[in-house]
């Protein structure tokens, strides 16, 4: 194994371990808390890291460990979600376009290309609030504004490989176009979208991050990081637990899928990992 080669596996391996650190911390954390996330002290309101308040407590008096690692929870699901869907409608708008051409390809890269011109920050955050349903609107809203930079690139990929022999063999054969795509074609493409979703994973924290540090993504009595850090930055100086706890979150889950997307297209892609 060459040293670029180590570095990629370590680089990859570092973002898998701090995932799955974040992941333990979020699901195992609020089982030894001493409080609940929906819990009010009213006899501790801002107070410092204590035996019962491990981080403190907020100016309403909810606990700020079991609050942010709901915040975090809440995140990590959103970019989770979001990145598979996105990648999924990504895979499937963009392998069905490549594979039928003609009007079908034109239609669907037409779509991809009027959703690529909307700011799609602001059409998030048009919609997102006025649509009923909450948080899994909000994971739809951002899923359908991710897919389109990848659909294309799979749309290419499809071209180029619905012409080599064992695909034509089964169109031939009279195998139909779903089978085809799906045992012929998403296989070789299998890498892209792997390395697609992971960073996704990223983008949709950082999306949602923002929406709800705005107000206009997660929605009270729920939280999430982007929510605890708004309401914690008016008295980070003077009380910084809410605040720094959860961007300090923010940022692990960003830099440890963006470790591990990094790492997978590095080692997906030999020229690229080696430099």
């Amino acid at each position: 194994m060459t040293g670029g080669d180590m570095w990629v596996s370590r680089r990859a391996a570092a973002g898998l371990l701090l995932l799955a650190l974040l992941f333990s911390l979020v699901l195992l954390g609020p089982l030894v808390s001493p409080s609940g996330w929906d819990e009010t002290d009213f006899a501790a309101f801002h107070e410092g890291p204590s035996a019962r308040h491990w981080l403190g407590t907020t100016q309403s008096g909810r606990d700020v460990f079991a609050l942010t690692l709901r915040g975090a929870r809440t995140s990590l699901l959103v970019g989770l979600f979001v990145a598979v869907a996105s990648t999924g409608l990504a895979a499937v708008i963009g392998a069905a376009a490549g594979y039928a051409g003609g009007r079908v390809d034109r239609v669907l890269m037409w779509g991809a290309d009027l959703l690529l011109v909307l700011p799609s920050f602001l059409v998030a955050a048009v919609l997102a609030p006025r649509l009923p349903g909450g948080l899994p609107v909000l994971m739809a809203v951002l899923a359908a504004l991710m897919w389109m930079v990848t659909a294309r690139a799979v749309r290419a990929m499809t071209v180029s490989l619905r012409r080599r022999e064992h695909v034509l063999a089964a169109r031939f054969l009279g195998v139909g176009a779903p089978r085809v795509v799906a045992r012929h074609v998403l296989p070789h493409l299998a890498s892209l979208l792997a390395v697609d979703a992971s960073l996704n994973v990223g983008v949709a924290i950082v999306a949602e991050g923002g929406l709800s540090y705005l107000g206009f993504g997660v929605r009270p009595p729920d939280v999430s990081l982007g929510t605890l850090i708004a309401e914690g930055q008016g008295t980070a100086a003077a009380h910084p637990w809410p605040f720094a706890f959860a961007a300090g979150l923010l940022v692990l889950a960003v830099l440890a899928v963006n470790l591990l997307g990094d790492g997978l297209r590095d080692a997906f892609d030999p020229a690229r990992g080696g430099r």
